[in-house]
């Protein structure tokens, strides 16, 4: 061995001038691309604040657009005029009115008084056909009733505004409102007693809007429009809009993952954000805001966004840099001149040894170096040989490690979760239904004569049985609810969300048709029955004890009443 690591150390530290002013010219360049990033973050955020101001502006004129519209109709009253003559000339009054809104607002493409009766029958219909505006017929007016923004809008008092969630219009005939995203804004039309008999719905035409509060923005400015689960409602490319409208949901935090935090923290208001898809868009900076424009509903916000390519960003810290590298390269090209073969002979190994240490870390596995008699050679197979040890360790841990958790957690016979999990779950759930005041619902499951059963056909018979009811209750339960197995015979349900407590009672009935079936175990066909009983959040208590005591109580209300039946608690009837 000629030269020794001692030697090419010292090449190295010959090159410590020019690393210093490579690194300094390379910490201004990071230094002022940083600034001009920050920069250009704050001026986004602030843009895309104003945009959101905007937007909740626009959607509250058009709010009150809607309530005076409902004034006018609620003055003519029109389920109280009775000749024929009359109704016509009042009608076309206010589709008059009608037209004059959708002369001045491009942006409203349909406005509608539709009736309580006749079904929701549309009574005055002005719709955009490109340029023109048309007042629909009578003969050609439809039934709305079964529409939510119908029938949810009838159930605000007067004067209170309703926003749909935005969605692709398929409503036949709505001419130029058909496959626009639209938002419907509409607000219920009273008589002089504050009775409902109408309502009014205002169909917004959300590209022409989102165009509108555009004008202003630089040319660059990319927008993105998101509803409370981050489903793209407005990208720069529009095929990836409306995706759950044609089943397959994109969402806005698959592209920026940082938006998540906006979704699932209501205190959190905006963020800035960077794109993670670059060979679709490239780099890109984004600021997002979250606006709560209709809170008293289950859409209650949407996420707001403006993105800005990063390369538009950097083009002027891109030329200063290239002015720091010509003057690096200028003092710098003499010493890499003398230093280029020792510096290449350190280099090659160190970075073979470095790109090693890198695969073992993100992908743990081992990369074979080439061989070597010098120190670095005798470095690189001990490194091996502690890699090698090191994945022998970790294989045995995870291995271990994965059989307890697994053990501690799931019932060895069945698989299913153990009592453990299940409690806590159900501990999880009453947090989020407290939150959110909906429904849960516990489930009860105690075979009938299972001791009998076991006694009579050999224990190795009966874990089969139980392992037959475990499949049982899984196949006939969402993947959302938790099935688990308390102990014995006994199984617990945990249902999280309750929309209906009529849904509870159609898996009760589905699970007690299931168990009136026999079973074919081992050769055998064997009779399993059940008893069940069910507790409801909050109905029948408002902790883990009580909806765990109640529910046990209902399965035994199920047994007193002559066993094979379900009962919702004590105070129930068993069905």
């Amino acid at each position: 061995m000629k030269y020794g690591i001692a030697f090419k150390l010292g090449c190295l530290l010959a090159l410590f001038g020019i690393l210093v002013t490579g690194l300094t010219g390379y910490y201004s360049y990071s230094s002022s691309r940083s600034m001009l990033l920050k920069a250009v973050e704050r001026d986004l955020l602030t843009a895309a604040q104003v945009l959101g101001r905007n937007l909740s502006s626009s959607i509250e004129n058009i709010s009150r657009d809607a309530r005076l519209l409902a004034d006018v109709a609620s003055t003519r009253e029109l389920q109280m005029v009775i000749d024929q003559g009359e109704r016509v000339h009042a009608e076309n009054d206010i589709a008059t009115l009608f037209r004059s809104l959708l002369l001045v607002h491009p942006e409203y493409v349909q406005i509608r008084l539709i009736s309580t009766a006749g079904h929701g029958l549309e009574q005055v219909r002005v719709d955009r056909d490109g340029e023109q505006l048309v007042q629909v017929d009578s003969s050609n007016l439809q039934e709305k009733g079964h529409y939510s923004y119908v029938f949810d809008t009838l159930r605000l008092p007067p004067g209170e505004v309703r926003l749909s969630p935005i969605v692709l219009n398929h409503e036949q005939g709505a001419h130029s409102g058909v496959g626009k995203p639209t938002l419907h804004v509409s607000t219920p039309v009273a008589d002089r007693k504050g009775q409902v008999f109408a309502l009014i719905v205002i169909n917004i035409d959300l590209d022409q809007l989102f165009k509108q509060l555009q004008s202003d923005l630089p040319e660059q400015y990319q927008v993105y429009l998101a509803n409370r689960w981050g489903d793209l409602l407005i990208h720069p490319d529009q095929q990836r809009t409306f995706g759950f409208d044609q089943g397959r949901r994109q969402f806005i935090q698959d592209e920026f993952p940082e938006v998540a935090q906006l979704l699932l923290n209501e205190k959190r208001a905006s963020l800035v954000s960077r794109s993670v898809d670059k060979e679709r868009n490239g780099n890109l900076v984004a600021a997002f805001v979250r606006l709560d424009i209709n809170p008293k509903t289950a859409e209650r916000f949407v996420l707001l966004g403006l993105g800005q390519p990063q390369k538009l960003v950097l083009e002027e810290a891109s030329r200063l840099g290239q002015r720091i590298a010509q003057i690096v390269l200028l003092f710098s090209l003499l010493a890499l001149t003398i230093a280029f073969i020792a510096s290449r002979a350190l280099t090659r190994p160190l970075k073979s040894m470095t790109e090693a240490v890198q695969l073992f870390s993100r992908e743990r596995r081992i990369h074979e170096l080439p061989p070597r008699r010098d120190e670095l050679g005798v470095l690189a197979r001990s490194f091996r040989e502690m890699q090698e040890e090191i994945l022998t360790h970790l294989e045995e841990l995870t291995e271990s490690r994965s059989a307890l958790e697994h053990l501690a957690r799931h019932d060895p016979l069945t698989g299913l979760p153990n009592r453990r999990v299940f409690f806590e779950r159900l501990e999880h759930a009453l947090a989020n239904s407290r939150r959110s005041g909906k429904q849960l619902a516990v489930l009860f499951v105690d075979l009938d004569h299972f001791k009998q059963l076991n006694d009579n056909l050999g224990h190795s018979l009966g874990d089969h049985v139980l392992q037959a009811v475990a499949n049982l209750l899984r196949s006939a339960t969402r993947e959302s609810d938790t099935v688990a197995r308390l102990g014995g015979d006994e199984f617990v349900i945990l249902f999280e969300v309750v929309e209906d407590p009529q849904h509870i009672v159609a898996i009760l009935e589905k699970l007690h048709d299931r168990f009136q079936l026999s079973m074919l175990i081992d050769g055998h066909e064997v009779k399993v029955q059940a008893s069940m009983g069910v507790s409801l959040f909050p109905r029948d208590g408002d902790d883990i004890e009580a909806l765990v005591q109640q529910a046990d109580r209902a399965m035994y209300a199920a047994k007193n009443a002559g066993r094979n039946t379900y009962a919702f608690n004590l105070s129930d009837t068993p069905s």
